[in-house]
C-alpha cells in the first residue's frame, strides 16, 4: 500500500497521518512530534516522491515510503512507524520497558523512549554496529538527555535472539521480516505483553500483532500484508544484492 501522507516538514508530516486516520492515539501524535525524523534519515525524511498520483488529493499527494540509511538498510516509511506505535501504545505506558529489533537509524526506538517517559527504558538493537553508531549520533541530535536519564540504550546484536540481558518487555517490535515468530523473542515478552513483527512465508510478508496475555497464552493475529527487508544476519545484509 502507499499512503500519501508526506510534509514538508515533521510536523507537517504528523498532522497528515493524523489526518488520514493513521495515527489516532494522542501519546503517539505527541512522540511523533516530539522526534524529528529529519534527525534520523539523511534522505527525504518527511517524503518519499516527487511525482504526484493521479488520485491523490491535493493535500495529501505524495506517498511515503522507506528510505535508505545505509548499509542495506532502510528506515520504515512513516504510516509503518505510525502503525506500529498505535498497535503498541497500550504497552507503551510511562514506565514501561520496550525492545526495538532492526533498531536501524534509531527513529522508532526514540519514538517508544518518548512514550515511555523517564522511568521507562527502552532498548534499540541492530546486528549492524555502523548503524548502531549512527543512531547513537542521530539520538544526541533530537534528544541527547534520554541518554543520561537512562530511558534509551541503542546495542549492537542480533535482533533474531532478542536481547537477554534486559528481559523481560512489556512490548517488542521487530523492524525486519521475521522468517518465523523467533522463540527467543517470545520468551522475552511479559505477561501480558505485545509484539509487532512481520513475518514472511510463501505468500509474502505480513504484520503480525502478537499478544501474550496474563497467563502466558498467545493469540496471534495477521493485520496487513507489506514489504520489509529481511531480518537476517550481519554478513547476509552486507552482501545483498
Amino acid at each position: 500500500m502507499a499512503w500519501r501522507c508526506s510534509g514538508s516538514s515533521n510536523a507537517d508530516l504528523v498532522t497528515r497521518l493524523a489526518q488520514a486516520n493513521l495515527i489516532t492515539t494522542p501519546a503517539v501524535k505527541t512522540a511523533m512530534l516530539a522526534i524529528d525524523r529529519g534527525h534520523f534519515s539523511k534522505y527525504k525524511p518527511y517524503e518519499a516522491s516527487k511525482h504526484l498520483l493521479p488520485s491523490s488529493p491535493a493535500s495529501l499527494s505524495l506517498p511515503d515510503a522507506p528510505q535508505t540509511i545505509g548499509c542495506n538498510a532502510t528506515i520504515s516509511a512513516p504510516h509503518m512507524h505510525a502503525a506500529a506505535l498505535e498497535s503498541l501504545s497500550p504497552f507503551l505506558y510511562p514506565g514501561a520497558k520496550a525492545l526495538d529489533v532492526g533498531s536501524g537509524s534509531g527513529y522508532l526506538t526514540a519514538c517508544m523512549a518518548e512514550m515511555v517517559g523517564p522511568q521507562g527504558h527502552v532498548v534499540g538493537v541492530d546486528h549492524i554496529a555502523e548503524l548502531v553508531d549512527q543512531s547513537k549520533s542521530n539520538m544526541m541530535k533530537d534528544h541527547p538527555e534520554y541518554f543520561s536519564e537512562g530511558r534509551i540504550s541503542y546495542h549492537t546484536a542480533d535482533g533474531r535472539v532478542g536481547y537477554a540481558k534486559e528481559a523481560p518487555y512489556d512490548c517488542i517490535h521487530v523492524g525486519a521480516a521475521a522468517e518465523s515468530m523467533h522463540e527467543e523473542l517470545m520468551q522475552q515478552l511479559k505477561s501480558p505483553g505485545r509484539m509487532f513483527i512481520p513475518v514472511s512465508d510463501s505468500g509474502g510478508q505480513a504484520i503480525f500483532v502478537v499478544d501474550k496475555d496474563k497467563d502466558g497464552q498467545v493469540t496471534k493475529k495477521k493485520t496487513m500484508n507489506v514489504w520489509y527487508v529481511p531480518l537476517t544476519d550481519a554478513k547476509a545484509q552486507y552482501h545483498k544484492v
